[in-house]
């Protein structure tokens, strides 16, 4: 199931390449909030698409209107994810309050323990979040189903922790892996191309400054939009394989 899932999402994820382009130029003034916003907004029309939808279905990328609605998704997604994510935030702080008053092997000791506490808390934050973002778009964007916990929990509890922990570590295996590949390729052409400019007697300082310039437009335009795409559907699509 879990191989259906990124099998479905990476095919997804390629289906418009104008869509790629888009988010790519929007994430380029993201550092404005409102395009941040739009990214966040569209990832959540991602995953509303894919709750609603079948592994291996025929669903197409959601179309780019409504601006003002996807800003508000954006935001609710956000709103979501702080939300879930400062409850280790404020785990962590209270061992490293509790550390701060104490001295050597004792501080060490509660640090140490507040640290493995607050990871576990943070891989439960984590999947609390994306589901709850999955429970909101499913019920119509309603903003407190996402801090639903029982009707949460219950949703994991029926696809089962270990799947949703191990589907995760594989989004991120596959994000990275994908990510380094290709700028690797792109990197590994314009060093063959620069090395030989060399060997001619050419300055090829030109060269190695395109094709670092090469990867970051496509890294930005085709790759990391891509990705974000891809997570998202995976996410959504795992809603779906509860009982």
């Amino acid at each position: 199931m879990i191989l259906d899932i990124y099998k479905d999402s990476l095919e997804y994820s390629a289906k418009d390449w104008k869509t790629l382009i888009i988010l790519g130029v929007i994430s380029i003034f993201s550092f404005l909030l409102l395009p941040a916003f739009l990214i966040t907004g569209y990832n959540y029309r991602v995953i509303n698409t894919a709750v609603h939808g079948i592994i291996n279905g025929r669903d197409q990328l959601p179309e780019f209107d409504s601006i003002i609605d996807m800003f508000i998704d954006g935001v609710k997604y956000v709103v979501v994810q702080i939300a879930y994510l400062l409850i280790p935030v404020v785990i962590f702080l209270i061992f490293a309050l509790v550390a701060s008053q104490l001295i050597g092997v004792a501080s060490t000791a509660i640090m140490f323990i507040g640290s493995l506490i607050t990871f576990v808390a943070l891989v439960i934050s984590c999947l609390m979040s994306q589901m709850g973002i999955c429970h909101m778009a499913y019920n119509d964007g309603a903003l407190s189903k996402a801090f639903a916990i029982s009707e949460i929990k219950e949703v994991i509890d029926e696809i089962g922790w270990f799947e949703c922990i191990i589907t995760y570590v594989g989004l991120v295996i596959i994000t990275v892996v994908l990510f380094f590949v290709v700028t690797a390729i792109i990197g590994l052409i314009f060093t063959v191309f620069g090395l030989s400019g060399f060997a001619m007697g050419v300055d090829a300082s030109g060269i190695f400054a395109l094709g670092a310039l090469i990867n970051i437009i496509i890294t930005t335009f085709i790759v990391g939009p891509y990705l974000s795409i891809f997570n998202s559907r995976s996410i959504g699509l795992l809603y779906t394989t509860q009982i």
